[in-house]
């Protein structure tokens, strides 16, 4: 998220990106190759995240503040790609970020926009969640 925050800013590539954040202290505790493959993943058609924002959300990606853009970017493409991480998982994690670094009611808007993402990228596990 914090990567995807810094892009927006001033525009740096994935690999700068990637080798700045592998030069913090806290990326001993991140999985290299998990971040370095949602960096890719989620940097890859940025314009298509946006346009995905823009139909789940009352707003565009210009509209949002800049951290919850970045917040929405890598839990829609975790949504998209990591299927081996439950739907849900990905929205607490997006939440919990939106607590941390968003506005104050950020989270509900969060939660709700990739509520409607999981219902589209997530829709055998929705459902089967709703049935339980």
């Amino acid at each position: 998220m914090q990567a995807h925050y810094q892009q927006q800013l001033d525009g740096t590539s994935r690999a700068q990106l990637a080798s700045q954040f592998a030069e913090r202290r806290e990326y001993e505790r991140v999985d290299p190759e998990y971040f370095d493959a949602l960096l890719t993943l989620s940097l890859a058609d940025i314009d298509a995240l946006d346009s995905e924002i823009v139909h789940l959300a009352d707003r565009s990606a210009e509209e949002l503040n800049p951290v919850e853009v970045a917040i929405l970017r890598v839990a829609i493409t975790e949504l998209k790609a990591r299927v081996d991480i439950p739907y849900r998982v990905v929205i607490n994690e997006a939440v919990a970020l939106a607590h941390r670094f968003a506005a104050e009611a950020a989270h509900k808007y969060i939660n709700a926009v990739l509520d409607r993402a999981a219902t589209t990228h997530r829709a055998a596990e929705t459902k089967s969640r709703e049935r339980a």
